[in-house]
């Protein structure tokens, strides 16, 4: 029996999808894998349960931001994102190294993780293993991969792009773009959606400035009043 399954025998939803409020507590005994240690793969937004329904958590019990209890509030009629991703992309990325820190190991933070470029992952066509494209992934290590993760999270909340002047060297904020999210452009133009194409863009765009300006203004560029 799945987890989905088991807790779909605790809940009991009924004919629409509703059921009771299951507390965290019940986990124990036939229901002890429903346990949520390791973040409730089994019931987060992208999980087969949250896909047939509308999954609510009550963190009000407890301090801190811990689940204390799951119910079913319907079935879900929102198509939701799959992060899936096609077995020849993850084969062609696998070994691949890290597109920001240049590293493919064995360890926790250095194993390479597929990422998906578009941190909103609001691209029904990504989420379709059958028009998925290379250049919708890049190999990041976990780390790296993490660090993105929460740059993205509050890009999300605020809709303000991160600045890839935070890297000393970087010449330029954005490969295209500013600062500001748009529906139209969306992540493109962010180091962080793909810190290959901005590297490739940026010797492009500096090495015209270099032939039409001092070797001072191109360091100044590169590293402000450092050089």
């Amino acid at each position: 029996m799945t987890k989905t399954e088991l807790f779909l025998k605790l809940a009991q939803p009924n004919e629409n999808g509703v059921s009771r409020w299951v507390n965290v507590n019940e986990f124990v005994g036939e229901y002890k894998d429903l346990q949520l240690g390791n973040g409730g793969s089994w019931c987060r937004a992208s999980s087969t349960l949250a896909k047939k329904y509308v999954v609510e958590f009550d963190k009000s019990i407890t301090s801190g931001n811990s689940i204390d209890a799951i119910r079913l509030n319907g079935f879900n009629s929102e198509e939701i994102f799959s992060q899936s991703i096609r077995s020849d992309i993850k084969e062609f990325y696998k070994n691949k190294n890290c597109v920001m820190l240049g590293v493919c190991g064995n360890s926790e933070n250095t194993k390479i993780e597929i990422d998906h470029k578009d941190g909103r992952k609001n691209d029904f066509r990504v989420s379709d293993k059958s028009t998925q494209k290379l250049e919708d992934f890049q190999p990041l290590c976990k780390a790296a991969n993490d660090v993105k993760r929460q740059i993205c999270k509050r890009c999300k909340e605020n809709d303000k792009r991160w600045d890839a002047k935070n890297i000393k060297g970087n010449p330029y904020s954005f490969y295209e773009g500013d600062e500001n999210y748009t529906k139209e452009l969306g992540c493109k133009g962010c180091y962080q959606y793909d810190p290959v194409e901005y590297r490739k863009i940026s010797i492009k765009r500096i090495t015209k400035e270099a032939s039409e300006n001092t070797a001072e203004f191109i360091m100044k560029k590169l590293y402000g009043e450092d050089e």
